[in-house]
């Protein structure tokens, strides 16, 4: 119980993946990909559960407790939803807002399908890139809210430095036009060389996997959940450096 209690310095989230009792093989395969960029911060089930995200998310607590796990990646399948993700984040084991993103089978690459020499070694943190206006909004809309919980799954353990020889991948996330209402996001590794100067040259080479998503239903946080989410203990000084948004630590 006092692991659990609230602690001046958060232990790194855990992200538990999960599949509902219909999961196709292109979410399959998406959570399997995910799991293996996230670990040693991840668990992952292959149990089927019968769970309805925006119904009755109470097993989602329920693992979360658990688990001590306060960001959850469910995937499902239906004819009116297909090939979903589910990114749920919990404050204090209730769950705080969700975002449903639906996997595009025609574009999708697995993370297999990039023959490179070498990847990124497990629990390296990325480099993590956000482009598009709609990720900028001064409000609250989906994309915005897609941005904070992809920002919470993607950035890796919280660090007080980064040495450059361990900037090894970046991900990049990006949001087409009005016309275009698809989230790519597209991992690459990073290389660096001797460029003669002072500086290296430094090269990208995408390394997988390759997923663009459509927006599905979202649920925004209350606003006084919200609040005390966002309560930072005192002695905790804030940098001021650009920081991401911590929801979801308990």
């Amino acid at each position: 119980m006092a692991k659990r209690a609230p602690q001046t310095t958060e232990n790194p989230k855990t992200t538990l993946f999960l599949r509902a009792s219909k999961c196709s093989e292109i979410v399959q395969l998406t959570l399997r990909d995910l799991y293996a960029l996230k670990r040693p911060l991840a668990i992952r089930f292959t149990k089927k559960n019968a769970v309805h995200p925006f119904e009755d998310a109470s097993s989602f607590e329920f693992f979360s407790a658990k688990n001590d796990a306060s960001l959850l990646v469910f995937g499902s399948h239906s004819k009116k939803r297909p090939h979903a993700l589910t990114f749920v984040r919990t404050f204090d084991a209730k769950v705080l807002d969700m975002v449903e993103l639906l996997v595009d089978p025609d574009t999708l690459r697995s993370l297999s399908q990039f023959k490179l020499e070498r990847k990124a070694a497990v629990g390296l943190k990325p480099l993590v890139c956000f482009a598009g206006a709609k990720f900028d909004s001064p409000t609250a809309t989906p994309y915005t809210l897609a941005r904070s919980v992809l920002l919470d799954l993607l950035k890796g353990p919280d660090v007080g430095s980064v040495d450059v020889e361990g900037l090894q991948y970046m991900v990049c996330v990006s949001a087409g036009e009005e016309d275009d209402a698809r989230i790519k996001v597209r991992y690459y590794m990073l290389r660096t060389k001797r460029s003669g100067g002072r500086l290296p040259t430094v090269e990208v080479e995408e390394m997988g996997p390759r997923i663009d998503f459509r927006l599905g239903r979202v649920q925004h946080a209350d606003d006084t959940m919200m609040k005390d989410a966002m309560r930072r203990p005192r002695g905790i000084e804030v940098s001021h450096a650009v920081l991401p948004l911590e929801h979801g630590d308990r």
